[in-house]
């Protein structure tokens, strides 16, 4: 009897393992894609206003690809913003002597950390209820803006 029960408690905490493994890929894989920014639902916490922008979001056998391009319009110029990370999940990408970028997985939350001269900016890309990605970006003495981005 004893043996019975230590056999199911196993299995039932195998399954559970499976469960949350599978469900955690699912988490990761709904991020996938191309997503368009919303200007209008989005707050820029008074930095510039990006006129136009894309993410393109792919995470395949733990290597993680995120490309962004945005557009920037001021009263006499236009700034485009292109940049691409691509690691394996939690690794840190050196670029050059003051560029560092690292790309991880928390929970649901596609986490990227750049570090450009000594200063962090974070990012984290989660998927909301109502299906568009929200997009928080975090610099040290800036308020965090929010982005949000609709499935293209």
């Amino acid at each position: 009897m004893k043996a019975y029960l230590k056999i199911s408690i196993t299995g039932a905490a195998g399954l559970i393992l499976l469960f949350a493994a599978s469900s955690l890929g699912r988490e990761h894989s709904a991020l996938n894609g191309t997503w368009v920014l919303a200007p209008a639902k989005s707050d820029f916490a008074g930095q510039p206003v990006v006129q136009t922008g894309t993410v393109t979001i792919a995470d395949r056998q733990g290597i993680i690809i995120v490309s962004r391009s945005f557009v920037y319009e001021g009263a006499t110029e236009t700034f485009f913003y292109r940049d691409i990370t691509d690691a394996e999940n939690n690794a840190t990408i050196r670029t050059g002597k003051d560029l560092k970028s690292k790309t991880r997985w928390d929970h649901g939350v596609l986490k990227v950390t750049t570090t450009q001269s000594g200063v962090a900016t974070l990012e984290s890309y989660a998927l909301s209820p109502d299906g568009t990605m929200m997009v928080t970006v975090e610099k040290p003495e800036h308020q965090p803006i929010t982005l949000i981005f609709q499935r293209e």
